[in-house]
């Protein structure tokens, strides 16, 4: 029992706007679910963003409003920054050398800003996870299924720049890389057909639909 706590790795999520958006939200509580709240720490947190749409089961999670280098505890060589302009990729034995991994707690923008740049002036080691953006959420979840699972970069299933349709003649094409989950559908003829879907945080399709219907209302 005592090993299997030993793999656990505590994820940072720096988070680097003033408020909390509904995207954000969706994302935040996607990690939450995936890593547990013992393990899952949101730092710089601002009064505004606690107070004004900060969802109230996030709050079971490490809450900080101090920045990553002033976590009580946490040494900065503990800490591993994920960051795309990283020269090497991250990987497996990195569960061994790291105990934090850090993340720029942002929504993805496209085409991407460097905005991990303030955290990478902070000095800590920097591991990349490919060469293609992945949302917060995303890349949280790569990196425990490598840290944790030992499961290598390219060994995990993904789906690029999806499209997500919304009836025959709406759809939002998303430019980032997601986890892909396979699903058996059976066709309307009869036959079994394998799908890729990407994973994506319980409600996004729907703020993704109202975000459309929005956009088209015009």
């Amino acid at each position: 029992m005592s090993n299997n706590n030993n793999k656990k790795r505590c994820y940072i999520i720096e988070h680097m706007e003033d408020a909390i958006h509904e995207w954000c939200a969706l994302e935040y509580k996607h990690m939450l679910q995936n890593i547990g709240p013992d393990h899952l720490y949101f730092t710089s947190l601002t009064d505004k963003c606690l107070n004004e749409g900060f969802p109230e089961e996030l709050k079971a999670a490490q809450c900080f409003k101090e920045d990553v280098l002033r976590l009580p505890s946490v040494k900065p060589e503990e800490i591993c920054l994920l960051d795309p302009a990283g020269t090497s990729e991250l990987s497996p034995e990195d569960g061994d050398k790291f105990k934090y991994f850090l993340f720029g707690g942002i929504l993805g923008d496209h085409p991407p800003r460097d905005r991990t740049g303030e955290l990478r002036k902070l000095g800590f080691a920097g591991r990349r996870l490919g060469p293609v953006q992945m949302t917060t959420d995303t890349a949280v979840n790569v990196t425990k299924r490598i840290v944790e699972d030992r499961i290598p970069l390219d060994k995990i299933p993904y789906i690029d720049y999806p499209e997500i349709f919304f009836s025959r003649t709406e759809s939002v094409t998303m430019p980032f890389r997601y986890i892909a989950e396979t699903k058996t559908i059976i066709t309307k003829t009869g036959e079994e057909k394998v799908v890729k879907k990407p994973l994506m945080p319980p409600g996004m399709m729907e703020l993704l639909k109202k975000d459309n219907e929005m956009s088209l209302d015009f």
